[in-house]
């Protein structure tokens, strides 16, 4: 008997870190995350979730005989942007998953 106690205790436990765990999820995906290319020329704006939700370029940043160079910084900044929520993911939903090999 003492191991069926034993294994409801651990079921209960596992279904409340996974409630709190599905809560934290919602709230960071409610947030925003807002990645910059170098001096600012253009900013990608994410939520928690991944999704881009703003893309911003300053006027100055557009040289129609540099196309590769507004590549280069929308790609830093959807970089940044990404990294940013990664690293609040691994910092909220992280806790979760240490020493799971997840």
């Amino acid at each position: 008997m003492m191991n069926g106690m034993n294994m409801q205790q651990m079921v209960k436990q596992a279904k409340e870190m996974q409630k709190k765990m599905m809560a934290e999820h919602e709230e960071l995906a409610k947030q925003q995350f807002v990645g910059q290319a170098p001096d600012g020329m253009v900013t990608a704006t994410f939520t928690g979730d991944n999704k881009l939700v703003n893309l911003e370029i300053k006027p100055e940043a557009v040289d129609p005989d540099d196309i590769d160079m507004l590549s280069d910084l929308v790609l830093a900044a959807v970089n940044d942007g990404m990294k940013k929520v990664n690293d609040a993911t691994q910092s909220t939903l992280g806790k979760y998953t240490r020493g799971l090999g997840m």
